[in-house]
């Protein structure tokens, strides 16, 4: 079985830095020449067919890198993406919602049992059972950007970063923990990364003194990759000496666990709970006490966060049960009726409604189970303009249009093979929770304008509350509030009568 998993995803080319020695070691004959055959038996043979024009370093680091993959593991997974079994089109489908006992609302819950929750999660954290998985592969490309998403400024009045904002979540909800138990909490952080990613949020961590964590408790680590492959099934080369490849997608994050280390880190640690989260929601809550809390209740393997949808157009992928596994379904794949039927129970709102917002809990005990798993995930196509050489001639070719996949897997991809009483699902407000940062400026949707706007309306209706007054003039609305004085809106009860003029930031009580 983990053999299984090693050749399911490759193990992490670029990390070969963390080795050096080995990374830089110089093969004998007999190994480049056993590695060349496994190439050739495979019909792969293309990715060593300028090795012979390589320098000598060049040649080891092809090495290495092609040491990293199985060919024939590539193509299998190559055959089954671009070659599917053909499905008979009127294999019935049914869907239907979670089981009221799997679900819960924000929205609709008695304020008592949300209390609860949150007070059990509290206790969670304060007794060091809590971690947080941030996956943050994606670059700003789309947001005009050449950082890590997460080195983001969305232009609030402090012009902290999302990275920075996160942490010091992670920090204020350390000291609310240790007002429960009088002993130091600490809520580890992992960070994933990406090849390109991991350098940049390594110095940009450093830079900034990882926001006022502890270093020995951020953690970033790299997801796998995987070679990109032609529409005929041959491995794509970026240049004579180098394989192209693109990261596994966020599915790669099981694999990664396992790789990096970081689940024998937990392990150590006494992690119960994990709470994984997308770096571009500006309003998440990072290791949410009332999601943890919620979760364990229910004693369930997985849980994730939703919002309710907006109407039955909304382009969203929903969080439902699928032939009776929970699952995610595209909107894409959702016909009008469903996607306009209402709730029985609501009739006021959609029986369809619970909006996947990449935002999970996961047992501890779950993720000592990947081996057993990990290697049935399947992987999607994506096809791209990948810019790579030409196997006859060696000549740079930049496409103008798709000329190969890349293969990668969604995180999501574990729910149907999750039994349905080990899955759980929570409810969340949008303008709380969910503002994700997809855009480039101006776009008016899903941006740096409507991530601000979404922290600084929290901010103001946190202040009203606790019983204080914003005034503004125009449209200059709203108010930061540090995550360093208020996780949730708690502990601004100083503000109550003052008037504040918009836009403004509450760094300190004062």
């Amino acid at each position: 079985m983990a053999s299984a998993i090693k050749e399911t995803v490759s193990n992490l080319v670029d990390k070969l830095h963390i080795s050096s020695q080995d990374a830089l070691r110089e093969p004998s004959v007999e190994e480049f020449q056993q590695l060349k055959k496994k190439y050739d038996d495979a019909g792969q043979g293309q990715v060593l067919a300028f090795v012979d024009e390589l320098k000598q370093t060049e040649k080891t680091q092809l090495f290495h890198q092609l040491s990293n993959f199985d060919p024939t593991r590539i193509n299998e997974l190559a055959d089954k993406v671009l070659n599917p079994p053909q499905t008979q089109s009127d294999e019935p489908v049914s869907l239907e919602p979670l089981p009221d006992v799997a679900t819960a609302s924000i929205l609709d819950s008695d304020p008592k049992e949300i209390q609860q929750w949150y007070d059990e999660g509290l206790n969670f954290v304060a007794g060091n059972k809590v971690a947080v998985v941030l996956m943050a592969g994606g670059q700003g490309t789309r947001l005009g950007s050449s950082a890590p998403k997460g080195c983001f400024d969305i232009e609030l009045p402090s012009h902290k970063s999302l990275f920075q904002i996160q942490a010091e979540r992670i920090a204020r909800l350390q000291i609310l923990a240790q007002k429960v138990s009088g002993k130091e909490a600490v809520i580890p952080w992992y960070v994933m990364t990406s090849g390109p990613t991991r350098k940049p949020t390594e110095e940009f961590f450093q830079k900034h003194n990882y926001f006022g964590l502890s270093k020995s408790n951020v953690v970033i680590f790299e997801q796998g990759v995987l070679p990109c492959i032609s529409n005929e099934g041959k491995i794509l080369m970026e240049s004579k000496g180098k394989v192209a490849v693109a990261p596994d997608g966020n599915g790669g994050i099981y694999q990664a666990l396992l790789t990096s280390g970081v689940r024998d880190d937990m392990r150590s640690r006494g992690i119960e709970h994990i709470h994984t989260y997308c770096v571009d929601n500006c309003l998440v809550k990072v290791a949410d006490p009332v999601f943890i809390g919620f979760a364990a209740s229910k004693y369930v393997d997985i849980a994730t966060k939703v919002v309710r949808k907006r109407n039955a157009t909304e382009s969203v992928g929903l969080i439902l049960q699928k032939n009776g596994k929970p699952d995610v379904v595209e909107y894409s794949e959702i016909d009008k009726e469903t996607a306009e039927a209402k709730d029985p129970k609501q009739p006021d709102v959609l029986k369809f409604r619970a909006a996947n917002i990449v935002n999970h809990y996961y047992s501890f005990r779950f993720f000592e189970s990947i081996e057993t798993w990990a290697h049935k995930l399947p992987h999607h196509v994506a096809k791209k303009k990948i810019p790579c050489i030409k196997p006859e001639t060696g000549e740079v070719f930049k496409p103008e249009k798709p000329n190969g996949i890349k293969l990668e897997q969604f995180v999501f991809d574990v729910f149907p093979l999750t039994p349905l009483e080990k899955f759980a699902s929570i409810e969340v407000r949008r303008e709380d929770e969910f503002s994700p940062l997809k855009n480039a400026k101006g776009t008016g949707e899903d941006d740096q304008d409507t991530s601000k706007r979404d922290i600084m309306k929290q901010g103001q209706r946190w202040i009203e509350k606790a019983g204080g007054v914003v005034v503004s003039e125009d449209e200059k609305v709203g108010v930061e509030v540090s995550p360093l004085i208020s996780y949730g809106g708690e502990g601004l009860e100083f503000l109550k009568g003052r008037e504040i003029k918009a836009p403004a930031i509450i760094e300190k009580e004062e």
